[in-house]
């Protein structure tokens, strides 16, 4: 924990957290430190191997490096390649590393195991499943999503439409983009938790809406899963992408996952056929015969050392109560907003994610006009966050190792910045290829 600096408890003149007169309530460092000691999911911290003196905020673009994905990668490198060589593709079952790995997304996604299988990257599974499911579609022709959505997924998807003749996409305001359904949409693009807001959509509804004009609903899950709840199947969804770098911690780069409605997998031919899509990939065919269910949608050789990696990360969510993630996530970015209200008021901070829990994803985004050098200057003092043009601090709260004293301290550091200036030391320096 980093240490109590004089004016942190400045405000807050009791140990207990109380409410006062705007509907916040007042938090003190000791009423933080209770909390942690409360709660339920504490000992997961350990699980990963956090810098000493950071606090880390930013696992909703990449999630710390755990213990058991170091094991699992330094048994896939000094066991696994070294000794067994090829040979680990049959004898550690490499080949299967794919469907092990989508079976235990598909508990963190309230899917069934067989509609799930890891391969690839999120841009190329999307195209993939776009493609596909525009083929089986036709003639309906339109493609709907959000402006603002993504951009990879906005530019897979405009250059789809490039590509394929007649096709159309349509985007509009995150208010206004069921508007565009109709009877010629074939297909409706959405992320279900906003890369820059954590705004997040409810699934249900608005599956709903898609399947009430007869259109196919994809999700893309890469700010959702690891650290929201979701039941896709409760939803009746039909498709889904997702990276697992983020709140499941697989790496940098680390391979994204595709999903499948069971009742589709058969009907659904790949836009892309890889030869690991291919029912037998070693009989080395010049036919392309689709294997069955999701694992057609696989198209190049797995990656094993990421795999190997994520498989060790995934580990750590095993028996974990997923109504408890959601439970902290509530709690910390609850917090985080309600102690920027208490700490930094009148320091040119704006809250751009939706104050109503129900509607948030696990990070949260301020507004400020120098938001780059301030997150700079938070970097160099240890909160690691990042910055999403033009003026956007993100702070992200991933439940498995986030502790509410971080919280606490992170605040403690930002008031510090932004009522000193000390970010303004960040303008002489160029800009970083990475915000």
């Amino acid at each position: 924990m980093l240490p109590r600096r004089p004016g942190d408890e400045t405000s807050m003149q009791t140990s207990e957290s109380t409410t006062i007169g705007n509907g916040f309530r007042t938090h003190t460092l000791s009423a933080c430190e209770a909390m942690d000691r409360d709660d339920p999911l504490r000992a997961l911290r350990e699980e990963f191997r956090i810098p000493e003196g950071c606090i880390y905020l930013d696992g909703n673009s990449l999630g710390p490096l755990s213990r058991r994905a170091h094991e699992r990668v330094r048994r896939t490198l000094e066991e696994e390649w070294a000794v067994g060589l090829i040979r680990s593709w049959n004898t550690s079952d490499w080949i299967g590393l794919p469907e092990r790995l989508g079976a235990r997304i598909a508990r963190l996604i309230g899917a069934a195991p067989e509609e799930v299988t890891v391969a690839d990257s999120t841009s190329v599974n999307l195209f993939n499943l776009a493609a596909a499911c525009l083929r089986m579609a036709a003639p309906r022709r339109k493609i709907v999503t959000e402006q603002g959505n993504f951009p990879t997924d906005l530019y897979v998807l405009d250059g789809l439409s490039k590509l394929l003749p007649g096709v159309e996409l349509r985007t509009a305001p995150r208010e206004h983009v069921l508007e565009e359904l109709d009877d010629d949409t074939a297909l409706l693009v959405l992320t279900h938790v906003h890369y820059k807001s954590a705004e997040m959509y409810d699934m249900d509804e608005v599956t709903a809406r898609a399947r009430q004009v007869g259109a196919r609903m994809l999700w893309d899950l890469s700010h959702s899963v690891g650290a929201v709840p979701l039941s896709l199947a409760r939803a009746q969804v039909d498709l889904a992408v997702g990276c697992t770098y983020k709140y499941l911690n697989g790496g940098p780069g680390a391979p994204a996952f595709v999903y499948i409605r069971g009742d589709l997998q058969e009907r659904l031919r790949p836009a892309i056929s890889g030869w690991m899509g291919h029912a037998a990939p070693f009989e080395l065919s010049d036919s392309y015969r689709p294997a069955q269910g999701v694992r057609r949608h696989r198209i190049g050789t797995p990656g094993i050392l990421g795999m190997a990696a994520l498989e060790g990360s995934l580990e750590v969510f095993d028996g974990v109560d997923l109504r408890l993630l959601r439970e902290k996530s509530v709690a910390l970015t609850t917090l985080f907003i309600e102690l920027i209200e208490q700490e930094c008021k009148g320091l040119g901070l704006e809250l751009a994610t939706p104050r109503d829990a129900a509607h948030r994803g696990s990070h949260v985004s301020y507004r400020h006009e120098s938001g780059y050098e301030v997150m700079q200057e938070l970097i160099e003092r240890g909160v690691i966050g990042d910055f999403r043009a033009p003026d956007l601090l993100r702070f992200g709260f991933a439940p498995l190792y986030t502790r509410y004293v971080d919280v606490w301290n992170a605040v403690a550091i930002l008031r510090e910045i932004l009522t000193t200036g000390s970010w303004q030391r960040m303008r002489a320096r160029p800009r970083q290829a990475v915000t």
